[in-house]
């Protein structure tokens, strides 16, 4: 009884205690403000709006997974024997980086198991980040008034890609220490000043002595401050920002319909993330990847065979096995072309497609309003055709980067092989926007039998004459809506011959992008109807809110 008092008395003097401080905050802060609107903010209830928080619960659990291998593991270069657990490298001599490594992973308890967990959450982290960006490419989220948080997420992969590489670099293993040697010809491939940085950041010719230190610090130092402050400025956004909603009855340009916070949305994240706490474990457990003792310590004039990068560098690789050897010698200087262009111009390329993307759709077609309602893909044939290029390029350069088990599993020649995907390099992309742009088209010109004719019912009558026929029923409300509620622009008009030749390319980049569709059959009735709900909001930006 006296142990249940005193209990209690703790408890009240507790609850005493937090309301006094909320007390104090609050005088000082709009804590009560901000947390009541924080708490009834809506959240969209669609699936594919939980792709960024697998990327956020992956890099959480690569925070807590790399603060426990940073307690063990040492980037040093300093040579001596091993004298460790694994007998097979007894006695050969390793960097204290590797010699640290196998310690981790033979002699702490929960060590692999934390390397392994680390690994695959990096790779999640990064696959999560791609499969979030091309959900917001697809589904035009990236337009205005959320183009500053599309060059927040494209900075947040470059990071992650540069954070996967340096954390691959760190082991000094024979796999590892052929990307660094990859990674030294690509920093002196760049014109002039090449040889200059890749002597700065080694320390030296090739391996020097510095480069996994530096490395080191930039792994787990710089970077993931990079990351933690760019998701601190990408989640604000969002919040401030609120998200964008599929096309549905009540949801319009104007509102943000979804669940609260608290309690139903805060329930779902928590089951997310146990859930991919609980796989990434599960995979750290039983998926072995990345076994450093079996492709033993760096050597420099030595290469493992089947050396393949982590998945999100594979381009690259693919990318270095396409290009021919073109080198040229001019003013005594060497341009290794066949270094340069794929390995620093491609890649350059691809993220200034990415940043400057939103202001080449913006300026084809004049659009300034805000947009909050998603994009269905079908509706931007020539949008989505450039996405699924994109995605077959490169598919085709992962591929070519793995040309040599490729030929070795199926006894083909890997000079035939290099041919066919320096074909689908150009070719590929191609015949897939076309495919992709075809289907778009096939789909809306679907819908619109749908909205004339109705849905198939299954059901087969004889009429009089003795002729065979199907019923059909109407769309539902939720399917018409759907389809019809969209903004597609129209294209822009063709300027007169004497108009500037920018002029003249920006009407026919704007007739190419949005003039072939299908226009769906509506009233006049839902065509007002349909202005009104994809009108842009109103001027102070205000917009309501509701839950559901």
């Amino acid at each position: 009884m006296l142990t249940r008092r005193r209990k209690a008395r703790l408890e009240a003097r507790a609850r005493q205690a937090a309301f006094q401080a909320y007390v104090v905050a609050d005088r000082r802060a709009p804590v009560s403000e901000l947390a009541g609107q924080l708490l009834r903010k809506a959240f969209p209830d669609h699936w594919s709006f939980l792709l960024g928080e697998i990327a956020l619960y992956s890099f959480a659990l690569l925070v807590l997974t790399g603060s426990f291998l940073t307690l063990f593991f040492d980037p040093s270069m300093a040579e001596a024997p091993y004298q460790g657990s694994y007998g097979p490298l007894r006695g050969l001599l390793v960097s204290r980086a590797y010699d640290s490594t196998l310690y981790l992973s033979f002699d702490v308890r929960g060590g692999l198991l934390m390397r392994q967990m680390h690994h695959w959450a990096a790779l999640v982290f990064v696959a999560a980040i791609g499969v979030h960006m091309l959900r917001i490419f697809f589904t035009g989220a990236f337009r205005r008034p959320r183009e500053t948080n599309w060059f927040v997420g494209v900075t947040l992969f470059m990071l992650a890609l540069l954070e996967g590489f340096c954390g691959y670099s760190l082991p000094d293993d024979l796999l590892s220490g052929t990307g660094l040697r990859t990674a030294d010809s690509i920093v002196q491939s760049i014109p002039v000043v090449g040889t200059y940085l890749a002597f700065f950041a080694w320390g030296g010719p090739f391996p020097g002595q510095r480069i996994i230190g530096r490395l080191y610090i930039v792994h787990v130092l710089f970077v993931p401050g990079l990351l933690i402050a760019l998701i601190a400025v990408h989640l604000i956004m969002v919040v401030y920002l609120k998200h964008t909603q599929w096309s549905q009855p009540g949801k319009t340009n104007r509102n943000v319909v979804g669940q609260p916070m608290f309690p139903a949305f805060t329930a779902k994240s928590t089951g997310l993330s146990l859930m991919v706490f609980g796989v990434l474990a599960v995979a750290g457990a039983i998926a072995q990847i990345n076994p450093i003792w079996a492709f033993g310590p760096y050597v420099p004039d030595q290469v493992s065979t089947d050396a393949q990068p982590d998945w999100y560098v594979g381009f690259l690789e693919g990318a270095l096995r396409l290009m021919p050897g073109v080198e040229w010698n001019v003013a005594g200087h060497t341009l290794m072309w066949n270094v340069l262009l794929p390995a620093v111009v491609l890649p350059a390329l691809l993220f200034l497609v990415l940043y400057c993307y939103p202001f080449f759709e913006r300026w084809i077609t004049g659009d300034l309003v805000e947009h909050h309602l998603c994009d269905r893909p079908r509706d931007r044939p020539v949008r989505t055709g450039l996405g699924v290029g994109a995605i077959v390029w490169y598919a085709v350069l992962l591929l070519a980067g793995g040309n040599d088990v490729i030929a070795e599993t199926f006894r083909v020649s890997v000079e035939g092989l290099t041919w066919i995907f320096r074909v689908l390099f150009f070719a590929g992309p191609v015949l897939a926007f076309l495919v992709t742009k075809r289907i778009c088209l096939a789909l809306q010109l679907h819908e619109r039998q749908l909205l004339q004719e109705g849905e198939e019912s299954g059901q087969v009558y004889q009429d009089l004459p003795g002729g065979m026929a199907e019923s059909h029923t109407d769309l539902d409300a939720g399917r018409r809506y759907e389809i019809l509620v969209k903004d597609v622009p129209l294209p822009l008009e063709r300027p007169g011959p004497g108009a500037p030749l920018r002029r003249r390319l920006r009407a026919a980049l704007s007739a190419w992008y949005y003039g072939e569709r299908v226009e769906a059959p509506a009233t006049t009735e839902e065509r007002l109807q349909i202005t009104g709900r994809t009108a842009a909001p109103v001027p102070d930006g205000a917009a309501s809110s509701q839950e559901q």
